[in-house]
């Protein structure tokens, strides 16, 4: 018997099809061992950095299975992911079943062909892959460890610090920061509706209209009052059209970082959605290897892609293109994301996989097809007499700024054909020629402000890390889970946003340990990991390098103050209790207003002016741990009851006096109570004030109007769908999916 082991009972199933019986295949579902949970002395520093593993919970069963295979095996072959987590797994088996020479085969993607040739041509693991990987956990335990203790014993119990979350939550709060400094400045847009007086015969398909906008942005309001005035008076002609033939060139195939922001942007996917559906799509045996940081692609690949893309679209479609990996640490042997049979244009057993799957399909095509061709057009219209001098920057007489309006039009669609997603929208303009009269139909001016630099998307944080070099494509999805599920962002129309806490985290991070969080250190550290795994670097001395002056200064930091004052608060916000100057703290639920004379005085106010009222007793008693009492709380959603025990006991009295959002729309389940807002382990839903008699809940805000399918609740949509039905299974849940 040949006994092959693998981390996924899918990926299991999979390769045991393929071997058509030859071999015994089983999962060790994931790692088998790891590091005892929040436990540092289960690395031996002194002894060099020795981690002692103990098997996961609940593996025991998984490690005696493999154990017993093993001694009945006349061969064992270890066929763990192709990275640096997956030749930690296939070490870890070896090691906790007790394995002498096991082989290690890899392959980048699932198929019979990928799977035949590597068990024909397997290896040994490979110790300096392990020792990196075995180095990052090592070094994110000490760091998070060391950090977050000085952190619940400064700030708050429960607080946590990262070596590479907390880079990333300096980067947010650095743009929030720019945010908050940013002075709007106040301008005007004006906009000119024309007409060609050209006949309509000679006009595009789009019309005679063409609107115009002027070139300047005027920042006095006297300049516009003119430039309306003589607008309205002079006459429009056509100053000058200038066409330009343009290429767009196809992008490169995916690698995991652009899987992840393409997947956010056209999908909304969060990054670790994106990575749990590409690995479903991977061991299905659909795709490559969703893990890399290469963008080429085989030469079997490129064949069949160049085939397919012939087939599909003709012959002056098909271009072989190379596109250069940008991370200096990328394997070539490794290949980009791709389908690992063009064949298949649709594949996938849900939605999710069904959508990720067409995305990496129509990349893979695209990057080995020709450029997009397009004339862009520019038409500038001038107003009254060219040239005229002004005095003070207000125009004279007919003179005002040009007015122009830019346009393209598509001459040939090449990569497009495949990936029209990224076509974005061409606007195709009227024909006029230079000197042509243009009639004036409205000429309006627009007051607007100048707006801040925009927080950062989950993909928009991804390309920063990448950039700055924080991180590694197998990381992002991780970091990005991290920040949420601390409570340190919050995620407000896709946008990432600081929540008090997070600021606050950053803050302490930021002034105390402002090296350990740097773009340059973090940048380097991940540098010498993957010198460790490309045998350049010693385990123990890099840890020993970095650990050494991390952990005196986090102990010369020990005796800092606790901070317990975030600031004074506004002069105006007097204690409601005692009329005393309050100062701002920071809670669990964010900051709030605690009067200056605490513990003396309990007075407190939201961070918003209201007051803060404090428990009250029920006067019952709490059912669960029949110890404490049931106080009347405030928490982040409203007043809520729960037991005075907390956090030893974490019993919350649902349905009555728990916090309700309500959003005044009546539940069509029950008929009596309103859908409300509340925030679960997912984040914001919404769902029936009657809970638990009523579970009737939804994923978005209900508009209060119902489907004309199903009569289910609409709720809110996206950009592109405003609106869409509550029920999954109705087709309006995805109007856009109905004509395709």
């Amino acid at each position: 018997m040949k006994l092959l082991i693998v981390e996924s009972p899918s990926k299991a199933k999979t390769i045991e099809k393929y071997l058509e019986g030859k071999y015994t295949v089983r999962a060790s579902v994931g790692h088998i061992r790891d590091l005892p949970k929040s436990n540092k002395d289960a690395i031996d520093i002194p002894g060099g950095f020795i981690p002692h593993y103990e098997i996961s919970p609940g593996k025991e069963k998984v490690v005696a299975e493999i154990k017993s295979l093993a001694k009945r095996a006349d061969e064992v072959l270890l066929a763990t992911d192709p990275d640096r987590e997956g030749e930690a797994i296939a070490w870890h088996i070896k090691e906790a079943v007790g394995l002498k020479n096991p082989k290690r085969v890899r392959f980048y993607e699932i198929t019979k062909d990928a799977i035949k040739e590597a068990l024909k041509n397997p290896t040994e693991i490979d110790d300096n892959l392990r020792k990196a990987q075995e180095a990052r956990r090592v070094l994110d335990r000490l760091v998070g460890y060391d950090l977050s203790g000085l952190i619940w014993k400064k700030v708050r119990y429960g607080l946590s610090a990262g070596r590479v979350q907390s880079p990333a939550l300096r980067i947010i709060m650095e743009r929030e920061r720019e945010i908050r400094a940013f002075k709007p400045e106040q301008f005007w847009t004006i906009e000119a509706d024309t007409e060609t007086t050209r006949s309509t015969l000679n006009a595009t398909a789009s019309g005679t209209k063409i609107t115009l906008g002027c070139d300047e942005e005027p920042r006095d309001i006297k300049i516009v009052e003119k430039i309306l005035e003589v607008g309205n008076k002079e006459t429009w002609t056509v100053k000058s059209v200038t066409e330009t033939e343009a290429k767009r060139s196809p992008k490169a195939p995916f690698t995991t970082s652009t899987l992840q922001q393409t997947a956010s942007t056209r999908l909304g996917f969060a990054p670790s959605r994106t990575m749990g559906v590409a690995q479903k799509l991977y061991e299905a045996g659909l795709i490559t290897y969703m893990r890399t940081d290469s963008t080429n692609l085989s030469v079997t690949a490129l064949d069949q892609i160049g085939v397919m893309v012939t087939k599909k679209y003709g012959a002056n479609y098909a271009k072989r293109n190379v596109y250069v990996t940008k991370s200096k640490n990328a394997q070539e042997a490794h290949e980009a994301v791709r389908p690992t049979d063009v064949n298949k244009e649709s594949a996938g057993l849900n939605d999710e996989q069904i959508e990720l799957y067409d995305l990496i399909w129509k990349r893979t095509m695209a990057s080995q097809m020709t450029d997009a061709k397009i004339l862009r057009t520019k038409i500038t219209a001038e107003v009254g007499k060219e040239n005229e001098t002004t005095k003070n920057g207000v125009p004279s007489r007919g003179t005002v700024p040009t007015f122009s309006i830019n346009g393209s039009r598509m001459l040939f669609d090449g990569w497009l054909k495949a990936d029209p997603g990224a076509r974005g929208e061409d606007v195709e303009l009227p024909v006029v020629k230079t000197g042509d009269v243009l009639k004036l139909i409205e000429l309006r001016s627009t007051e607007k402000f100048t707006e801040p630099p925009g927080r950062y998307s989950e993909a928009g944080l991804i390309k920063e890390l990448e950039k700055r070099g924080i991180g590694r494509p197998s990381t992002y999805a991780s970091i990005m889970k991290t920040l949420e599920q601390r409570k340190y962002v919050e995620k407000v129309n896709k946008a990432l946003t600081p929540t008090d806490t997070g600021e606050v985290v950053s803050d302490f991070v930021e002034v105390n340990f402002p090296t350990y969080i740097s773009d340059t250190f973090t940048a380097e550290m991940e540098d010498e990991l993957d010198d460790i795994a490309n045998g350049k670097r010693e385990y123990v001395k890099t840890l020993k390098d970095f650990y050494g002056p991390f952990s005196k200064d986090v102990k010369a930091k020990g005796g800092i103050e606790k901070v317990t004052n975030l600031g004074e608060a506004d002069p105006s916000m007097k204690c409601p209790k005692c009329q005393g100057p309050m100062i701002i703290k920071l809670s669990k639920n964010g900051k709030f207003l605690s009067c200056k004379n605490y513990p003396e005085c309990m007075g407190a106010r939201k961070i918003t002016g209201e007051e803060l009222e404090g428990p009250k007793e029920t006067g019952e008693a709490c059912p669960e741990c029949k110890d404490g009492k049931l106080l009347e709380r405030d928490g982040k959603f409203g007043r809520f009851i729960a037991c005075s025990n907390y956090p030893k006991c974490k019993y919350i009295k649902k349905g009555e006096g728990a916090p309700v959002n309500s959003t005044g729309v009546k539940c069509p389940l029950c008929k009596t109570g309103e859908m409300a807002e509340r925030k679960g382990r997912f984040g914001i839903f919404y769902s029936c004030t009657n809970y638990p008699k009523c579970k009737n809940a939804i994923k978005a805000k209900p508009t209060g109007r119902f489907c004309p399918t199903c009569n289910a609740l609409m709720m809110l949509g996206t950009k592109t769908i405003p609106e869409r039905c509550s029920d999954m299974k109705c087709p309006n849940n995805r109007p856009d999916k109905l004509n395709k």
